[in-house]
């Protein structure tokens, strides 16, 4: 996360802890703080939370944010981590949003990102009246406009909000709806496909889900059933297909970044008993529909969808780009000034490299391999030149009458 990301988020961590001690009726305490107190009885509330929404995952779909002691343990731990990774997805749109609509939106934190990134107009929308109150509470505490409506996708013929927004925001919500097994992917599909119809020309939609293997993979077969039905993937994927990390079973992609984590998450971790060192998420960006998959860069790209398998003497990643995904090694005896960074990428990344040889499950970079970052993890990949159009072919000549055999 850059400088930009910590700082903004730094100036929620105060306003957090007092709306939640408001909330409370408790308003004493060390201002941007939590007491040792706090500490324990808010980290009792997220290792609840954790263990509902990852391992067990009974939470997932119920109503957790009506529980007073849940939704602060969600407002002081699960805030600021969406509010993060919202912001890292946020870098790799195409043009910036003015008129967003956050469905899902909890206390608000993709949709506070999302004002934070540049957008003027931003309604929160969700099922849970005392998370949209925490909401309102906040962007009081900010000095911000913040519309607010009630929404619930499980309900008979719930609408959705009215109006066309540049942006609209899922932030861990649809790994939530319709159940666990595979009969929720096509309602999944179906709402995310009424929600595109309220998206602009030149929009998107963001969905942001766990990066839990169950529900990652969940996402990319989510994935799957837009892209048959037409629509454009802007982000993250290079590869216009069927998605290959669905093929193994034991494959799921999902986004990791570093950050500096702010005090009161990592001691609410530490208190929760497991350890936060990253962001760690799935996401899509998606087109409405009608528009066209983004045209990738020239050359050979490939975006790193792992971390570093580094091995005996050489460096390994996978990546996945318009050829698939694949496996990409160069031996340190290769290593050289023109392709030094193939040591050093981040999950994320994507990259142009020549010089390949295929090998085994991907390619081997040769001795002579050039390796060039084209969008650093978390930003925009600038998309190639726009493909000449076919050129129509000449209308065969007419066909003359055959005449008649004689007699």
């Amino acid at each position: 996360m850059s400088n930009a990301y910590s700082k903004d988020l730094e100036r929620w961590l105060p306003r957090l802890i007092a709306v939640w001690r408001a909330s409370r009726g408790k308003g004493d305490g060390p201002e941007g703080r939590l007491t040792p107190q706090e500490v324990k009885e808010v980290g009792a509330g997220v290792k609840q939370l954790s263990l509902g929404l990852t391992r067990e995952r009974q939470l997932a779909g119920a109503r957790y944010m009506d529980d007073p002691r849940l939704l602060g343990a969600y407002l002081l731990f699960y805030w600021p981590v969406s509010y993060a990774q919202a912001r890292q997805v946020l870098g790799e749109l195409p043009n910036r949003p003015r008129h967003v609509l956050d469905l899902g939106s909890g206390p608000g934190p993709v949709a506070f990102a999302a004002m934070d990134a540049g957008a003027s107009e931003v309604t929160a929308a969700d099922r849970s009246k005392p998370a949209l109150a925490l909401a309102l509470k906040l962007a009081t505490e900010a000095g911000e406009a913040l519309a607010t409506r009630e929404w619930d996708p499980l309900k008979k013929n719930a609408s959705l909000p009215d109006g066309q927004y540049d942006l609209v925001t899922m932030g861990h919500v649809v790994n939530e709806l319709y159940g666990a097994t595979d009969e929720a992917l096509k309602p999944r599909a179906a709402l995310l496909e009424a929600v595109l119809a309220k998206v602009k020309k030149g929009g998107s939609l963001l969905v942001m889900e766990p990066a839990l293997r169950e529900t990652s993979r969940n996402l990319l077969k989510v994935r799957d059933l837009l892209v048959e039905r037409g629509y454009a993937i802007r982000a993250p994927c290079l590869y216009r297909g069927a998605c290959p990390a669905l093929v193994k079973e034991t494959d799921w992609c999902h986004a990791e970044r570093a950050w500096p984590m702010p005090r009161v998450v990592e001691e609410l971790a530490r208190t929760a008993g497991f350890h936060k060192e990253s962001l760690k998420m799935s996401y899509l960006v998606v087109a409405p529909k009608g528009e066209a998959w983004p045209e990738p860069p020239p050359g050979r790209v490939f975006r790193i969808v792992s971390e570093s398998l580094e091995g005996k003497g050489r460096q390994r990643y996978i990546g996945c780009g318009p050829e698939g995904r694949v496996g990409l090694a160069m031996q340190e005896r290769h290593r050289a000034e023109k392709n030094e960074r193939f040591f050093h990428l981040q999950r994320g990344d994507v990259i142009e490299a020549t010089d390949l040889e295929t090998k085994g499950d991907g390619f081997a970079l040769g001795e002579n391999a050039e390796v060039r970052i084209v969008a650093q993890a978390g930003r925009g990949v600038p998309p190639g030149p726009p493909r000449a159009p076919e050129a129509p072919r000449d209308p065969a000549p007419p066909t003359a009458p055959v005449p008649p055999e004689k007699p």
